[in-house]
């Protein structure tokens, strides 16, 4: 067995956020890969780009990540690709540097520095304006990930660093968060959604909904307002958390096998997640479209962590079940929830169709992620530095170690 990554470790994605915003560090959300199957022997790890699929010589062509190291080809019985999604701009690759998104450990290490960093250069200015601009933090998008990371930002201001700055208070910064649709967290029943932005608002966030970004520059954001008016606001810290887009390996596989890709970049597979008219090739996760069994429609699947996992489980029950001679039913997704975290002992919940809020599903919430992330010392380590922000309201990884990117101005 050949597992192919371009990164020599598994990221436990959904707490990327609290790396972005200083309440974990990266190591403790990653493990590297090779100490993840340091008992399987038959488990091969090669550090590598994928470049391409040869379906009808069963190949894949790699690039590997060391400098000096010819592009090589592998065979392959058996191919799962799982390659996930990034987050789509909407055709403003533009914005792409201005706003970044914490859906990669190397990006959220940047959010963490562009944060920090806006703090320490308003406690540098003295123009109350510029200032301000400093102050305020725009999140893109009220999904899980846009409410938890606005709601991580407010924490910080609010309770972490009003003692650690002599000429601003972090308190009177402005967080808004922004969402087209109209209500934070659509994929949410409403009462879970008016919980949610109350509780965003009890932390210093402005949910601004029915507000659509228009534009992103280095030291503004504009919006177009419901009533159809367009608001620029300064700001210099935008974080991006809205829409994704297939990874580029759908794309690849839809050239290689001349499968249809969606708006999205997704590719449709079949029932067992194989590639059509190729059922040596299985694609799952976000990159992905699955056609239901009883009705032949293809259905877009929730871009969540539980169906990535339920799929990739399904995968590996597939292969088994062919080396030893047995069917296998075809992929059904059990919904066995939703959750989002606002903050220190808030957040909502949908279990079984029970909704929960507030101190219950916010344990609920970190019971699961801790039993989801990878390695005991993770959990252990996670765990008590939860329990050390919890009591103190402190984060420890604060520290902005990140260079500036090549080209970046100076002035951010």
């Amino acid at each position: 067995m050949t597992l192919v990554d371009r990164n020599n470790y598994h990221l436990f994605q959904p707490l990327s956020y609290q790396v972005a915003t200083g309440a974990l560090s990266a190591v403790e959300i990653a493990a590297p890969l090779r100490r993840v199957f340091r008992r399987d022997r038959n488990v091969r790890v090669l550090l590598g780009d994928v470049t391409g699929f040869d379906l009808a010589r069963r190949t894949v062509a790699l690039r590997p990540e060391a400098d000096g190291v010819a592009p090589r080809e592998e065979e392959y019985d058996t191919l799962v690709v799982a390659g996930g999604s990034s987050y789509s701009y909407f055709g403003h690759d533009e914005w792409r540097s201005v706003a970044l998104e914490v859906k990669s450990l190397p990006s959220a290490m940047r959010v963490r520095g562009r944060i920090l960093g806006a703090f320490e250069a308003a406690e540098l200015e003295d123009d109350e304006e510029a200032r301000a601009a400093w102050l305020t933090f725009v999140v893109v998008g009220a999904g899980p990930t846009g409410v938890e990371m606005a709601g991580q930002i407010g924490e910080l201001a609010r309770d972490t660093l009003p003692d650690d700055f002599r000429s601003i208070d972090p308190r009177s910064g402005r967080i808004l968060l922004v969402e087209a649709a109209d209500r934070v967290l659509p994929s949410f029943p409403p009462t879970l959604s008016r919980r949610a932005a109350h509780s965003l608002r009890q932390l210093g966030v402005e949910p601004l909904t029915g507000n659509t970004v228009v534009g992103i520059d280095a030291s503004a954001v504009r919006m177009s307002r419901p009533d159809g008016g367009v608001e620029t606001v300064p700001a210099r810290t935008v974080i991006w958390a809205a829409g994704v887009t297939a990874s580029p390996l759908a794309g690849l596989l839809a050239e290689a096998s001349g499968a249809e890709a969606d708006r999205a970049g997704r590719i449709a597979v079949e029932p067992d997640l194989t590639l059509p008219g190729h059922p040596e090739v299985l694609a799952i996760g976000d990159m992905v479209r699955v056609r239901d069994a009883r009705t032949g429609e293809v259905e877009v699947l929730p871009g969540l962590a539980p169906v990535a996992m339920q799929e990739g489980r399904y995968a590996g029950r597939l292969v088994g079940d062919r080396l030893a001679g047995r069917a296998t039913r075809p992929f059904h997704y059990r919904d066995k929830g939703l959750l989002a975290t606002i903050g220190r002992a808030r957040a909502v919940a949908q279990i079984a169709r029970i909704p929960v809020s507030g101190f219950p599903a916010w344990i609920l919430w970190l019971v699961v992620h801790l039993y989801y992330l990878i390695g005991f010392a993770n959990r252990l380590v996670v765990l008590l530095r939860w329990a050390y922000n919890f009591f103190t309201r402190g984060r420890a990884a604060r520290i902005v170690i990140e260079p500036r990117e090549p080209g970046e101005p100076a002035d951010r």
